[in-house]
């Protein structure tokens, strides 16, 4: 049995359970954590931290460098006398007035707008300490003020994309964006101190995981939107056309799943001009992630070999081609940077070729196993647990893309059913544990299970539908009841079972 393998849990921060909207980084968080470490599991995994689009997603950001707003904790503001109390009561629906079990995205952004603008009413009120503290910080930031001017003019053009604003500001044109700043410093303020209070809280609970032992493991989406603070404000580095057209977009070709291939409608990256700033963009990019958490699991990795790129005017991928990228070149000058190995899991699922293969070894990056994808009844499948050869992998029951195990199962035949159980010889019935407990047997030095499949739950609480716009990522746990306590319980013993630590988290990919 191989030593040093450790076990996590899959959880957005906006599904824990909470009085306001949707989780945050206030005592949600906390109680996460903390319930994580009295059962032995080391490894806290959540998808990215940065601000979601209109439909909630946050593979599809505003920003690659900001937190999302709605993760702003305003009980911790108010106990740290950054507002008064009375602020609770008037802050949009309250607990008594929200459906708990569900996240509404409108009330959460406008919520957290009433938050920003208090915490400007109230700015002058602070000791100078905390301007000092707050100024330092902002100076440091070099993302901010382009965040900040970006949020705050697509909300005065409606919400509409930096390419439909007026040509002034859609530009960004110093000289005109120097008067908008001049006229609008109290919005911006309100910006600027969102994100700081999100650093710091942020914060705090990164040292409260670190005394627990628990490892933070983040997620970076490989492309950034269109409409984003990062293209408007930077599109030189960026397939983008200067009226925002896309010269060229982001996909995948057509393959089992998809005749026409997969359309992100992202814009792919102008290597070129990456590459003479040495990966300026790419290392601030990756450096602010490891700022924030322990453990980064990149997206779509095989993009850093080759990516599919398309004409942007085309409707489908059909018609791509692969193109080489400088992943190499642009990993080697990040080690450097970073001091040591790298702390990257590699996204390699799917079809993937030796050459993404060796890029992803020689930086020795785990890749990933999904068990749900194991039992096609082909022997050579890479997904069978007795194919699953050696430490350096990560190895899931699903992601957040798939439906829950138990979801799966009421969808797959007998012959996929016979299959599992041939293998199975544990003690458990519900389907999802079935999975969770071939998962904890492997080799792999991380499992990580979904909490729906922690919980038994079906397809009617999976994440995401790729694919689909509706009804996807506000799925949220209504509230620490004894079931889930109980679920986590027998998920750290049956980690304990399995040879899987508690301690020594530090070793984790090192």
């Amino acid at each position: 049995m191989v030593e040093n393998r450790f076990s996590g849990i899959l959880l957005h921060p906006t599904s824990l359970p909470s009085k306001e909207v949707c989780g945050t980084f206030g005592e949600p968080s906390r109680k996460w954590i903390k319930l994580l470490s009295e059962n032995g599991i080391s490894v806290w995994q959540f998808l990215p931290l940065s601000p979601v689009d209109s439909l909630g997603s946050p593979y599809s950001s505003l920003s690659s460098f900001a937190l999302n707003p709605w993760f702003l904790d305003a009980t911790d503001l108010v106990r740290d006398g950054y507002l008064p109390s009375s602020i609770i009561r008037e802050l949009p629906n309250t607990s008594l007035d929200i459906d708990n079990s569900a996240i509404d995205f409108n009330l959460a952004d406008l919520r957290s707008d009433e938050i920003g603008k208090a915490l400007a009413a109230y700015w002058q009120k602070q000791s100078l300490s905390r301007h000092n503290k707050f100024n330092n910080w902002s100076r440091n930031q070099f993302w901010l003020d382009d965040h900040a001017c970006f949020m705050e003019i697509r909300k005065q053009h409606n919400g509409l994309p930096w390419w439909e604003w007026k040509s002034s500001l859609s530009s960004h044109d110093s000289y005109e964006l120097e008067l908008w700043r001049a006229q609008n410093q109290d919005k911006l303020l309100e910006h600027y101190l969102v994100q700081w209070h999100l650093d710091r809280q942020w914060r705090e609970l990164r040292k409260l995981a670190s005394e627990n032992e628990i490892l933070l493991f983040g997620d970076l989406p490989f492309y950034v939107s269109r409409d984003s603070s990062d293209v408007w404000g930077k599109r030189h580095l960026f397939s983008v056309l200067s009226k925002g057209n896309l010269l060229t977009q982001s996909g995948v070709p057509p393959d089992y799943f998809s005749e026409t291939g997969q359309l992100w409608g992202t814009p792919v990256y102008r290597w070129q001009k990456h590459k003479r700033t040495r990966y300026k963009w790419w290392r601030d990019r990756l450096n602010r992630q490891w700022d924030l958490v322990d453990l980064l699991r990149l997206d779509h990795f095989r993009a850093l070999d080759s990516y599919w790129s398309v004409s942007g005017n085309d409707s489908t991928a059909e018609n791509g081609c692969w193109l080489p990228s400088p992943g190499l070149e642009l990993l080697s000058i990040l080690k450097k940077d970073f001091g040591g190995n790298l702390p990257l899991v590699a996204e390699d699922l799917g079809i993937i070729t030796s050459r993404v293969n060796q890029l992803r070894e020689y930086f020795r990056f785990a890749g990933m196993k999904i068990l749900q994808f194991a039992f096609d009844g082909n022997a050579e499948n890479p997904y069978l647990p007795e194919n699953i050869k050696g430490s350096n992998w990560v190895v899931y029951t699903g992601t957040h893309d798939n439906s829950t195990t138990n979801g799966w199962w009421n969808e797959i035949n007998d012959e996929v059913k016979n299959r599992v159980y041939d293998i199975y010889d544990g003690s458990y019935e519900e389907p999802s544990w079935k999975l969770i407990e071939i998962g904890m047997r492997t080799e792999a030095i991380l499992f990580v299970s979904p909490i729906q499949d922690i919980l038994s739950l079906g397809e009617d609480c999976r994440l995401n539908k790729p694919g689909t716009i509706y009804n996807n990522w506000s799925w949220k746990l209504s509230e620490y009841d004894l079931y889930l306590k109980k679920s986590i319980i027998e998920y750290g013993n049956l980690s304990l079972e399995s040879g899987r630590q508690s301690s020594n988290i530090n070793k984790l990919f090192k």
